[in-house]
């Protein structure tokens, strides 16, 4: 089952403007008085109607073709068994650092981090997952999304610094609940890792707190190294998440694993509407009509 409508409804009423255009706005033009005239007018009286036609169907078709019709097929909202899930991840300039995987003291703690988090999203089949980043400055980097593929893929472009080299975790989470603050969900929860102290943010905790509390969001507080980060254990305590050290890789894959475990909720994904775009046809007819039409009057 489909149904025919239009993109740009509001474009239907040209036709209207049209019509009262050519009722009340013909152009004047001078008259003169010719004997016999009517020889004439029997004979251009049909070339002339059919001009007029012609006229119309060019200019409506035209109209309903800018208003785009569409096709649309009958979706229905697809439930899955999960939850709403921002992971904020920390992309200041500390975490550059290396050792913190200690069978490669190579890598860098980000370049560790990404890897746990991408296993992480793999097993998060059934949530909706989105990033934020953050540095000196937080941006969205995904939105919430059932698309674990091309998550992963913009993963591996996260670098160090991109953000600025200090850290701003209260700007991150303002953005991170701006992202579920209207997602309907048993439990929407953001999962933030950070190694250092807040230095760069202009929110205040206590907005943060509210907000937190308004919009009923759980956070689980991740903590690199051997920060001591209040922030990140003050907003985990409030509310009811829980807050861990990671102070190597296999202690982070741990925390990410006990993460895992977390109970699901019943949301919806995103619905899936298919689109026939029509505008082809009355497109198609207008430019008919309007050939037909320039044919006639070059040839009369």
């Amino acid at each position: 089952m489909f149904d025919i409508t239009f993109e740009y409804p509001y474009l239907l009423l040209l036709i209207l403007l049209f019509i009262f255009c050519a009722v009340f706005c013909k152009a004047k033009s001078p008259s003169y008085l010719i004997p016999h005239l009517h020889i004439f007018s029997k004979s251009n009286m049909k070339t002339s109607f059919i001009t007029s036609v012609l006229k119309y169907l060019t200019i409506v078709f035209a109209i309903l073709a800018l208003a785009s019709p569409i096709k649309i097929n009958n979706s229905q909202v697809i439930k899955n068994d999960g939850i709403n899930i921002v992971l904020n991840l920390d992309a200041s300039g500390s975490m550059q650092e290396l050792g913190f995987d200690e069978s490669n003291y190579s890598r860098t703690r980000f370049d560790s981090v990404k890897q746990i988090v991408s296993s992480f999203i793999e097993k998060r089949v059934n949530d909706n997952i989105a990033f934020v980043l953050f540095g000196q400055s937080a941006m969205i980097a995904s939105p919430l999304s059932f698309d674990k593929q091309a998550q992963s893929e913009i993963l591996k472009y996260f670098e160090v610094g991109i953000l600025g080299n200090k850290t701003a975790i209260l700007d991150s989470l303002a953005l991170s609940i701006k992202v579920l603050k209207d997602k309907q969900a048993n439990s929407n929860i953001i999962i933030l890792l950070s190694d250092g102290m807040d230095n760069a943010s202009s929110i205040p905790l206590q907005v943060i707190e509210r907000m937190l509390k308004k919009y009923n969001i759980k956070v689980y507080g991740i903590s690199i190294g051997n920060s001591n980060n209040y922030i990140l254990d003050k907003v985990s305590s409030l509310t009811g998440g829980k807050s861990y050290r990671a102070y190597n890789t296999q202690s982070l894959e741990t925390i990410y694993k006990d993460i895992d475990l977390l109970e699901k909720s019943k949301i919806e994904q995103n619905r899936v509407i298919i689109k026939d775009y029509l505008f082809f046809y009355p497109l198609f007819i207008s430019v008919l009509s309007l050939c037909i039409l320039i044919f006639l009057r070059n040839k009369s």
